[in-house]
């Protein structure tokens, strides 16, 4: 994951990473946005996500509405902006989330 805005690269996470991602999926299973939420939750607890990463390993398809709702839950989640370049090589500019630890809306 690029975490440096200024210099794209490509979007690959580490293979831990996306195994995690995939087990979280696979413990959270439904296209609710309900249950989206909940893969998200579990993935913001471990790891910053980008919606790269959300669509791709978390079946999470409207992340920036995920992301609201656990906002209104209480998460205080953070979106930063990053660049990166997809498979094919196109650039796109996405949301990289970071839950904040021990901090709370609620």
């Amino acid at each position: 994951m690029n975490n440096n805005l200024g210099n794209p690269e490509k979007e690959e996470a580490a293979p831990a990473k996306v195994a995690a991602l995939k087990q979280i999926r696979d413990q959270f299973t439904g296209t609710s946005g309900q249950n989206q939420s909940q893969r998200l939750l579990a993935a913001l607890a471990r790891f910053p996500i980008t919606t790269f990463e959300a669509m791709r390993f978390l079946d999470v398809y409207h992340c920036p509405a995920r992301v609201l709702q656990l906002r209104k839950a209480g998460h205080n989640i953070i979106t930063h902006r990053q660049t990166i370049v997809t498979e094919a090589g196109a650039k796109h500019t996405v949301g990289l989330y970071v839950m904040q630890r021990g901090a709370s809306h609620a």
